[in-house]
Formats: structure tokens, C-alpha cells, sequence
């Protein structure tokens, strides 16, 4: 059974960072990790990143599960951001703060050092961690305008954004949600976002809110334009009976008798709608099945020669056997049948011997599941000496053929199915373009996809997968909905405990199954009713 966890809440700021930019300051995002054992970290989330800044807040907040019977060790690097690409291998290294999540429950408040790789303090950097449990699963779901806001600017107008903030125990204010800036606009209407109720304001509806409203200057020295106090009590009602809050400038209202406001602030929408948890849905019933698909392209090598990626040595395992036992002994708990399709493409299977991308590993066509995770490694073993290992690198027919089934299952009432295609390949994928389609279309699915690469080749081209600024495009320029693709190579994990692959990989399924239901408003039993969801 799912254990419960308690959900803890981390809101991260820094201070004093080292400036790595030249005729500019350094533009910071946060970025957590959680060790996998020995010197192995999985990303876990990133912040926001905050532009020329060395004292930043970030507004969005870490969420992680706390297991108080487990020492959870975790990571926060800070990196200096200066480019569209998802890889921080190119990005200055500002400092990072290792310890354990018990350490930050136990202090709840945590600033400490930020040191260098080297071992050395990242100057007078500092990072403070503020931690909460999180009890209340609501979201507050807004959409915000202004009107006739003061012009900052001399050419041009106002770039205006928003700052949410939460007032905490101790009367200080303390960010909760940033908006994006609108540029050259004095009556902008800023895109509809959600934050947790928790966040906002520990879920008391009357407890104060302060909304400030800033124009955005490229250099971080951003000039409050307004600022008001309310409540999600008030909000909810204005957005009901149109009433808008006047933005008010302290400074302009002391010099100026005449001063009315530096602009109003409407409420189009404000609704308080329930998001559930992974737990939730898993707790509800929902299963997940998993699919192997394996790489039988002739690059692996002669399944004979010791020197094959497919090759048995006399220990029992190659890369391919690890991988599925890693990631199926994990994932076949949350399957009450255990019965997993495995498939295989790349290779000219009997009796014509076609080359195929999407045959059954056991040789049965209308039945490709195998008994548990040791049912695919015996149709695997089997497998191997009947097939002729061809090419090319075809993963499209593999995941069109999961998310047909996935398809299936989403005219369901509630969160009955979730997909998991697990795909081991030693190569770059050859139809680039009829699988960037294929991931795109069934991002709207309830699924998601691990690749785990095998062998010494060169995966770069596999970052892809994460596109440009983190989205996904198909060759005629469709976004994915979602990011369902984690993708990692099996030599980083090499000589880490035998978990580590697992929780690297599957780290990113839970919120992708609470991304997929939650915005298709399938909530996780049969109790709950659509309209605890907000069509926004």
C-alpha cells in the first residue's frame, strides 16, 4: 500500500551572489536536488529565473514529499542563467547548499553559506530556506487586469508585472507569485495563473495579501508603480461585482494633496478550486501500465560477442536487463495484474524476417504481456537468438502504438489508466521528426516516456526532447501540452546503487500524472465531482 507522506512547502531567497555578468548583474534560479545515493542527484524542480539580480526571491516554491523514517538528502544550486537551454553545463555556478530535509523541518528557517564546488565559500553568498507542511490541496486560480497605470518610463510605457505576497507569523511579507511583465502597457491584462492556497495564505481566506505592482526595468532596479492589501475573501467577491482596487504609491501620495491612485487593479476571475496528489489518484484506484520497448538495432552488436550491448555474460545481466529491472520492480507495484506488453523494433524477425519496429518480444502478436517484470526478462533472453539485429532507429511506431491504448482510456469518468513506455536504446533516433510528432500527440494522453540510453554513443542529439526553452515542437510547429519525456543515460549510473536509475527516471512521473489528470479535470474516485475543477 502508498505510504502517506506529509507534503512540505519550500520557499528559497538568497543573498549577496556573485556577479558573473559584465556590464550587468547575475540573472539566478534555484535548482533542487535529491541524491540517489553515493554522489548521484536527480533534478527534482527549478525556480524561476530572476533577471539581474544578486538578492533574489524566487516565487515559485519547491513541493516534496517528507518521509520522516528516511534521511533525504537534497541539494539547492544556484546558477547564473544566460541562455535558452535547459542544460546547466553552459551556466555559471554561483554555489550550491547540501543537507537533509529533516534539517530544514526541524529549523523550519535555514540560511546558511553557499559554497563552491571546490569546497570554498561562493563569497558572502548566502541562501535561506523557509519550510512549511502543507495541509490544504486547494488552488486559487486568477486572472488579473489593470487599468491607467502611472507611466515609470520616458520613452515608451510602464512594463508592469505583479508581486503576490503572504503575510507570515511573524507580520513580515513574504513572496508567493510573480506574474510576467507586459511590455509598453498601461492597462495590461497579465495571463491567468494558479497558486496554491497554502502559498497564498495558509488557507485562511481573510488573512491580508499584498498585491505590488512594479514596472520592469532590464537592469533589476525596478520601480514600484502601486501597491494595495486585501484577502482571498475580497478578491473572490470582486471578481464577482467588478470592483477594483486602487493601486496606491506611498511616496506620491505624501508629496501630492490632489493624489488619487497610480492606477486600479481588476479581478476578472478568482476561483478556489481542489488539486489533487499523486497519492490521491494512486490511492483512488488509478493503474499504471507499464510497456517496455527494447532496441534491437544492429549497433548493439552481436548478441554472441561479449563485446554486445545485448550480449548475457555468465553473471546473468547486461545494460538492457538493469534497466528493466530498475525501473519495473518500482513501477509493477502500482499495476494489480503485473501483466507488462514488451516490444522490440529495429530487428527482422521470422518467419519472413520483415524489419520491424512494434513486434511483440514474445513472438505473440494478439498477446505481448509478459508475467511480471521477470516475465520481460525471460521473453527478452528467449527473444535474442531468434531475431537478426537490423536498424534503423525508429521510436514513432513504439509510441504511437502506447498512446493508441492511452487513447482508449481517456473517455473514462475518472482517473482509471495512467501509460508509462520505458524505451532502452544504444543509438540516436533516426526518425526524428515522426517521433517529435508522436510525443506531441500523445503529451495530451495520459502518458509519459523514459528512454534510457545504453552503451558509449553520443545522446546529445536526444535533448531534443526537451526543445527549446523546455518546450517540445512537432515538425509542423505544434507544442506539446506537456512534458512527458525524462530521458537519461545508463552510465551515469554505472557504479550508483541499483535505485538510482529508478528514482532519477521516474522522479518526474508523479507530477506528470497530476499534471495530465488534473488539467483534464478526471479527478480519482467516483466521490468527487467536476466542478471541483476550474475551466481556465
Amino acid at each position: 500500500m502508498a505510504q502517506c507522506v506529509t507534503k512540505v512547502e519550500l520557499n528559497v531567497s538568497c543573498e549577496n551572489l556573485l556577479d558573473k555578468d559584465v556590464g550587468s548583474k547575475s540573472d539566478p534560479l534555484c535548482v533542487l536536488f535529491v541524491n540517489t545515493g553515493e554522489n548521484q542527484w536527480a533534478e527534482i524542480d527549478r525556480t524561476e529565473r530572476v533577471k539581474n539580480c544578486l538578492a533574489p526571491k524566487f516565487s515559485k516554491r519547491f513541493l516534496v514529499d517528507y518521509y520522516f523514517e528516511q534521511v533525504q538528502k537534497l541539494k539547492f544550486g544556484i546558477y547564473d542563467i544566460d541562455n535558452k537551454t535547459i542544460d546547466l553545463k553552459d551556466d555559471d555556478f554561483l554555489g550550491h547548499f547540501e543537507c537533509t530535509l529533516g534539517e530544514i523541518v526541524s529549523s523550519k528557517k535555514l540560511m546558511r553559506p553557499l559554497m563552491l564546488k571546490t569546497g570554498k565559500l561562493a563569497g558572502k553568498g548566502v541562501i535561506l530556506i523557509f519550510a512549511e507542511e502543507v495541509k490544504d490541496n486547494r488552488m486559487v486560480n486568477l486572472q488579473i487586469q489593470a487599468r491607467n497605470l502611472d507611466n515609470k518610463d520616458l520613452f515608451g510605457k510602464s512594463d508592469p508585472y505583479l508581486e503576490l505576497h503572504k503575510q507570515t507569523e511573524d507580520g513580515k511579507w513574504q513572496i508567493a507569485h510573480r506574474t510576467e511583465v507586459i511590455k509598453n502597457n498601461l492597462n495590461p491584462s497579465w495571463k491567468a495563473f494558479k497558486v496554491s492556497l497554502h502559498s497564498l495564505c495558509g488557507g485562511d481566506l481573510q488573512k491580508p495579501i499584498k498585491v505590488e505592482c512594479y514596472d520592469y526595468d532590464n537592469d533589476g532596479s525596478h520601480d514600484l508603480i502601486g501597491t494595495f492589501e486585501t484577502n482571498v475573501a475580497k478578491l473572490q467577491e470582486a471578481s464577482q461585482n467588478g470592483t477594483e482596487f486602487e493601486c496606491i504609491n506611498p511616496k506620491k501620495k505624501q508629496k501630492k494633496k490632489s493624489y488619487k491612485n497610480s492606477g486600479t487593479v481588476l479581478v476578472q476571475s478568482c476561483q478556489i478550486v481542489k488539486e489533487y496528489s499523486f497519492l490521491d489518484y494512486i490511492m483512488g484506484g488509478c493503474q499504471m501500465n507499464f510497456t517496455v520497448g527494447i532496441d534491437f538495432t544492429g549497433s548493439n552488436g552481436d548478441p554472441r560477442s561479449p563485446d554486445s550491448l545485448h550480449y548475457i555474460n555468465p553473471n546473468g545481466f547486461n545494460e538492457y536487463l538493469m534497466a528493466i529491472w530498475s525501473v519495473g520492480m518500482v513501477v509493477q507495484d502500482y499495476d494489480t495484474d503485473k501483466m507488462f506488453p514488451a516490444l522490440g523494433f529495429g530487428a527482422q524477425i521470422p518467419p519472413n524476417w520483415q524489419v520491424s519496429h512494434e513486434f511483440s518480444i514474445n513472438f505473440k502478436p494478439d498477446n505481448p504481456y509478459c508475467a511480471g517484470v521477470q516475465g520481460i526478462v525471460d521473453a527478452y533472453r528467449n527473444c535474442l537468438p531468434q531475431v537478426k539485429l537490423y536498424g534503423p532507429t525508429n521510436f514513432a511506431p513504439i509510441i504511437n502504438h502506447v498512446a493508441r491504448f492511452a487513447a482508449a482510456a481517456i473517455h473514462q469518468p475518472t482517473a482509471s489508466q495512467y501509460f508509462i513506455l520505458l524505451i532502452i536504446t544504444d543509438g540516436v533516433i533516426t526518425d526524428l521528426d515522426n517521433t517529435k510528432q508522436a510525443i506531441v500527440n500523445a503529451s495530451k494522453l495520459p502518458m509519459s516516456i523514459i528512454i534510457i540510453g545504453v552503451g558509449g554513443a553520443d545522446f546529445s542529439a536526444m535533448e531534443f526532447l526537451d526543445g527549446d526553452d523546455g518546450v517540445l515542437r512537432s515538425p509542423t510547429g505544434e507544442v506539446a501540452v506537456r512534458d512527458i519525456v525524462q530521458f537519461v543515460p545508463f552510465r551515469k549510473f554505472q557504479n550508483a546503487p541499483k535505485e538510482a536509475l529508478a528514482q532519477s527516471v521516474l522522479a518526474e512521473v508523479p507530477q506528470q500524472v497530476v499534471c495530465y489528470f488534473n488539467t483534464h479535470k478526471i479527478s480519482p474516485s467516483k466521490e468527487e465531482k467536476p466542478e471541483d475543477f476550474l475551466d481556465f
